[in-house]
């Protein structure tokens, strides 16, 4: 598996960045729009929430987009973060292949 050594951006600095800054929007003002508790939008802001399948569909709903955009933020996030954690490499060397490479 190949990957850049830039951490891409995450679920919060996208949302941050790209979406509520541009619309001069607050965390309650997003939360009212998308229909969840402003707690909610904060620790997606903070990255301390992972974006699920429901959460794309109400982001893509708000902003106007798809929800395979935010769910394609949320996994290179993830596999960023599994490539580079020692204990996630230490596991994925364990798996041994069930067919090797011709």
């Amino acid at each position: 598996m190949l990957m850049t050594k830039r951490k891409p951006a995450t679920v919060g600095e996208i949302l941050r960045e790209e979406f509520m800054q541009p619309l001069d929007l607050t965390q309650a003002a997003l939360a009212e729009a998308m229909g969840v508790q402003r707690k909610h939008v904060n620790e997606l802001c903070n990255d301390r929430r992972n974006v699920t399948a429901a959460t794309a569909l109400i982001l893509a709903r708000v902003f106007g987009n798809s929800p395979d955009f935010w769910l394609n933020v949320q996994r290179r996030s993830d596999l960023w973060d599994a490539m580079h954690s020692p204990k996630e490499l230490a596991r994925i060397e364990r798996a041994k292949p069930l067919v090797t490479a011709a």
